[in-house]
């Protein structure tokens, strides 16, 4: 492939970390970046256009771009690489182009996005993106594998990311290969979102017993684990607006873990319980209280 500067990037889709990965690589130089909008909100296409994104059916997409970053729900990482390969088989398309999938899905479901494009002329990619959507002061990183056939296209990409702002991180080494990068978004995504599931699922509970055992156990906290009070203040309001997104993500780290094993049935608890608190936020009746419940203990325990 050419120098970077006669790339066409495809981002799909514009939510919050899309949107801002777009954004900063338009600003970087890679100019308007296209998407697919097909059946999404107003408030979508808003973020979409105030990111520089440009509507393109999957068609043009195949047709125009060179690189495509797919960043949308696990549950939906599938459907969309289904998408563009149809698109481009439908084409009868020849052209060279690297389709990355920067999903939180486990390397079993990476593996089996990968053979969509097997026959294809698209060098398929594994990503994971670590971190909160990029910023004036923070740039997540995007951990990337591929299959070692495919190295130079991999390399290419990684030096295309990076020149348009991105800050990817190759794998590379002794048996890297597809499933590298989504195992790393897996054990990471256990620890740091297990453990907001954790802290989540004992303030519900703590709650449930009384007012005063709640109280009680910020006390406990602050006590004998202050630096749990500190990820409970910074992480637990950001993960109100976002609990939906975590649901198929503990569920692909379950299946990550191992089908069937205790760590798997762990996270498959935790998936029920991100599940209550988006059906909270949502305004839920049944549940209508959970997420104010931990949204008045993170701010409790900021005024402690």
């Amino acid at each position: 492939m050419s120098s970077s500067s006669q790339h066409k990037i495809a981002l799909l889709a514009p939510g919050a970390m899309g949107a801002a990965l777009a954004a900063r690589m338009s600003t970087h130089g890679a100019g308007s970046i296209l998407t697919n909008l097909d059946g999404r909100s107003e408030a979508t296409r808003q973020r979409a256009r105030e990111s520089n994104m440009q509507h393109a059916s999957y068609a043009e997409i195949v047709e125009r771009a060179t690189y495509i970053y797919s960043v949308v729900p696990p549950v939906d990482a599938f459907s969309v690489a289904e998408s563009i390969v149809n698109a481009y088989n439908a084409q009868g398309s020849q052209r060279d182009l690297v389709f990355a999938d920067c999903n939180a899905v486990n390397p079993e479901s990476v593996k089996r996005i990968a053979m969509l494009f097997v026959g294809t002329r698209i060098t398929f990619l594994d990503g994971a993106i670590i971190g909160l959507p990029p910023s004036d002061s923070f740039n997540p990183g995007i951990y990337v594998a591929a299959d070692p056939k495919d190295l130079k296209a991999f390399d290419e990409f990684s030096q295309m990311s990076v020149e348009f702002g991105l800050n990817v991180i190759p794998l590379k080494g002794d048996g890297a290969g597809i499933g590298d990068a989504s195992a790393l978004k897996m054990a990471h995504a256990g620890i740091v979102k297990g453990t907001i599931g954790l802290f989540t699922t004992m303030i519900l509970a703590a709650n449930s017993a009384s007012p005063s055992t709640a109280d009680g156990l910020l006390h406990a906290l602050n006590l004998s684990q202050p630096v749990f009070v500190d990820l409970i203040i910074r992480l637990l309001p950001q993960m109100l607006p976002k609990a939906y997104r975590f649901v198929g993500e503990m569920e692909e780290v379950g299946g990550f873990v191992g089908a069937g094993s205790p760590g798997a049935h762990t996270f498959e608890g935790l998936a029920g319980v991100f599940a209550r608190v988006a059906r909270s936020v949502a305004g839920d009746a049944d549940v209508a209280g959970d997420a104010q419940l931990l949204l008045k203990f993170a701010e409790q325990a900021r005024e402690t």
